[in-house]
């Protein structure tokens, strides 16, 4: 396998750390040469002078003299800003582009990474959901790979090596169900976030564990796995399965299943991408059957957690309306998690937010950026009153 020079967009965060582990495995492998963060420059540093990549970037532009005086005596580059990123993804080094950018923030370094011909490892799910048709149009362009870092997307993307002429006929996307899963409204008007935060099978950002616990992260792989797959909006499904062992399924026009394995574990679908077509040998813990003697399956309740529901109503609806949903749920999660908000009450504002934006039908880049904008602006407007 030749060696591959990775750009890791959000290094700091949970995938980001993790895919750091992937190279520390295989340093033959692997090749850092860009790590970026939002602000947590303390770390961006520790790992910089451990991988010794070509540049790093912080967002945060009050940070930059910090992060220049740690790496002045190496010969790293120190860039600031978000406009940085879509400088440093075109690197002549960078092979793939891993992108854990939390947020609609990771579509315009994801759009500029595919016009200068790179790989792209997709963790930032926003990308496909915000403009999914704008972005798959331009990877199948400029001929560059879309690989799946999500473990669900990963799970379906393995499902179908080798299956290239046989059609779909239906997908099913795995839930574990989050830490409520069960519970009713009346339960529900009542948690907080420290109760949302545990998650009962795996480790994560705030962010994307408020999002599993309202049933929103379900909502959004639903979205990115219909451009990511070229489905329509009914062959793509959502099955609760508390033990997240099966990571998810493919089901082809002939009836026959196959579903893809193993404990909760990123690393491997992180490893997956970045080996991709190969397979590495690692020492990740292996799954046990006799260690799971039942693996259950039952149906999501889309009455209790709406987001879901909104989510594949933007689907079918088309046009900028998943772009709107998502910069709403951005604002509310955010809203919760500073206690501005009830965990009922963000999916009462996102249906708010897709009623007052103004729907397009052919949104372009610019289109979906403005948006954004406008659905974080209006959300914010009915949080505050």
């Amino acid at each position: 396998m030749k060696k591959k020079g990775i750009a890791i967009l959000g290094s700091t965060g949970s995938i980001g750390t993790q895919t750091l582990d992937v190279v520390r495995a295989f340093p033959s492998h692997f090749d850092v040469v860009v790590l970026t963060c939002a602000s947590n420059a303390t770390l961006l540093v520790a790992q910089a002078l451990e991988f010794l990549p070509q540049a790093v970037v912080i967002i945060n532009e009050d940070l930059l003299d910090f992060v220049r005086s740690k790496l002045s005596h190496t010969s790293i580059a120190v860039y600031a800003g978000i406009s940085a990123l879509e400088e440093v993804v075109q690197f002549e080094a960078i092979d793939v582009v891993l992108n854990a950018i939390v947020g609609a923030a990771g579509l315009r370094p994801t759009v500029k990474a595919i016009e200068s011909g790179k790989d792209i490892a997709l963790a930032n799910k926003e990308t496909l959901v915000v403009a999914g048709e704008l972005v798959m149009q331009l990877a199948s362009k400029h001929q560059v790979k879309m690989l799946p870092v999500d473990s669900e997307h990963s799970a379906i993307f393995q499902c179908l090596a080798g299956e290239e002429k046989n059609p779909i006929e239906k997908i099913y996307i795995t839930a574990s169900g989050g830490p409520f899963r069960g519970k009713d409204r009346s339960f529900l008007s009542s948690v907080k976030k420290e109760h949302a935060l545990k998650h009962p099978n795996w480790v994560m950002g705030a962010k994307i564990t408020i999002d599993s616990a309202s049933l929103m992260n379900k909502g959004l792989e639903v979205i990115e796995a219909k451009w990511l797959f070229d489905l329509e909006v009914d062959q793509v499904d959502v099955i609760v399965h508390p033990q997240s062992i099966v990571h998810s399924l493919v089901q082809f026009q002939d009836g026959s299943m196959k579903a893809q394995l193993g404990l909760p574990d990123m690393k491997l679908p992180i490893q997956y991408a970045l080996s991709y077509p190969n397979r590495l040998e690692n020492n990740f813990e292996r799954f046990n059957f006799l260690d799971y003697p039942e693996l259950t399956f039952e149906k999501p309740d889309m009455a209790t957690f709406r987001n879901l529901a909104l989510a594949y109503d933007s689907l079918r609806k088309g046009g900028n309306r998943a772009c709107v949903l998502n910069a709403a749920n951005e604002i509310v999660v955010d809203s919760f998690l500073n206690d501005k908000i009830s965990f009922l009450g963000m999916s009462d504002v996102i249906e708010a937010v897709l009623e007052k934006v103004n729907y397009l039908v052919r949104p372009s880049l610019d289109d979906y950026i403005e948006s954004d904008y406008e659905a974080r602006r209006i959300a914010r407007e009915i949080i505050i009153k």
